[in-house]
């Protein structure tokens, strides 16, 4: 297979380029799931190690890629419900 698959890119000189291409855009693809799973938040793969992990967010610290003027202010009834629960 890899032996046909060679000799098509020696005989069509033009698919290397589109190939690489491909393959590039499947490596960032896959860099940037990787990615988003070590370091977001909001990505959850254990759901029974923490079933609550919006807790554990911080927001000060903002989610998006630009974030202008961002002002975080706690909200007193929520914080009040939440010592309730605890």
């Amino acid at each position: 297979m890899s032996a046909s698959f060679f000799q098509l890119l020696r005989k069509k000189k033009e698919l290397i380029p589109l190939i690489g291409f491909v393959t590039f855009a499947g490596v960032g693809a896959v860099c940037a799931c990787v990615y988003a799973l070590v370091s977001k938040t909001d990505v959850i793969i254990n759901k029974s190690d923490n079933p609550e992990p919006w807790e554990r967010v911080d927001p000060t610290k903002p989610r998006k890629l630009l974030t202008f003027y961002q002002e975080w202010k706690p909200i007193e009834e929520l914080e009040e419900v939440k010592k309730m629960m605890k």
